[in-house]
């Protein structure tokens, strides 16, 4: 991109300057590729800090945001009585102004795209994962059709990728979700590839294929410790299908849309509403 074109003009005018000064070969390569790189480095350095500010914008929204929901919570728990479903709707709008208030703030990175290909492809990841939060799943295919090498979103957050193999699932490609897991999970060590063991032994289920579900989960109890886990390979080992659940991996689980919680048993005051002591 930019940064690489113009350390390469930098080289190259360095280059001409050492040659028409007969300096020699070795030298002029030598300080060709010194001044290339040191180019290389310090555009990318004022790039970065600059994009800093967007990105610093970017999170300090998303955390002003989480910790006014985070009140919102406590205030309810410290509240005896209070109306479940009301508390959950007010949390899952604040949720979608937040994820809209992501993708606009996105627009803020786009002037440095231009600079390197990784800029792109940072962009493309987050609005994937703003698209999927708010349940914009034909935005989040689209995103998705743009893979490939050096493009479209980034899969190194397991959370991505369980969210592209998710997609897969859900259009009927079973070979996309085992390609996505297969080169995503040698890279989640310990319980950083829950979520993906978790979702491809899920999808193994589905597709009727427990055998290939229980060699997943006894590879994922060994390395991630996680409960979950093994109760599932035993549910699967004792032909209990039907018992299989991901609910412990709560929340995580819950993101990717794919199940919907279990709805918690409403608060009830003791005693009749207008005495609580009951008399």
């Amino acid at each position: 991109m930019l940064s690489l074109l113009i350390s390469a003009l930098v080289a190259i005018a360095l280059a001409g300057a050492l040659t028409a000064s007969q300096i020699s070969t070795g030298a002029t390569v030598f300080f060709s590729i010194t001044g290339f790189t040191g180019t290389f480095f310090l555009v990318g350095f004022l790039v970065r800090k600059k994009m800093s500010k967007a990105q610093g914008k970017l999170q300090g929204s998303m955390q002003a945001a989480q910790g006014r929901m985070k009140r919102k919570v406590q205030l309810f728990q410290n509240k005896p009585g209070g109306n479940v479903k009301q508390i959950q709707r007010q949390l899952e709008m604040d949720q979608k102004v937040m994820f809209k208030e992501g993708l606009e703030l996105t627009k803020g990175l786009e002037p440095f795209r231009k600079w390197s290909l990784l800029t792109g492809r940072q962009i493309a990841t987050l609005r994937m994962q703003f698209h999927y939060q708010l349940k914009e799943f034909d935005q989040v295919d689209e995103i998705l059709a743009t893979c490939g090498f050096l493009r479209g979103p980034m899969m190194m957050d397991p959370t991505a990728a369980a969210m592209r193999m998710a997609r897969c699932y859900k259009n009927d490609d079973l070979a996309g979700a085992k390609k996505v897991f297969k080169s995503r999970i040698r890279w989640s060590r310990g319980d950083r590839g829950t979520l993906l063991y978790g979702l491809m032994s899920w999808i193994y289920v589905k597709v009727d294929e427990p055998a290939e579900a229980r060699r997943i989960l006894l590879k994922a109890k060994e390395v991630t410790g996680v409960g979950t886990f093994s109760r599932n390979w035993e549910h699967l080992s004792n032909d209990r299908v039907k018992s299989f659940s991901n609910a412990g991996l709560g929340d995580e689980w819950y993101s990717l849309y794919l199940e919907t919680p279990a709805a918690p048993k409403q608060q009830r005051m003791r005693g009749n509403g207008r005495n609580p002591r009951g008399y």
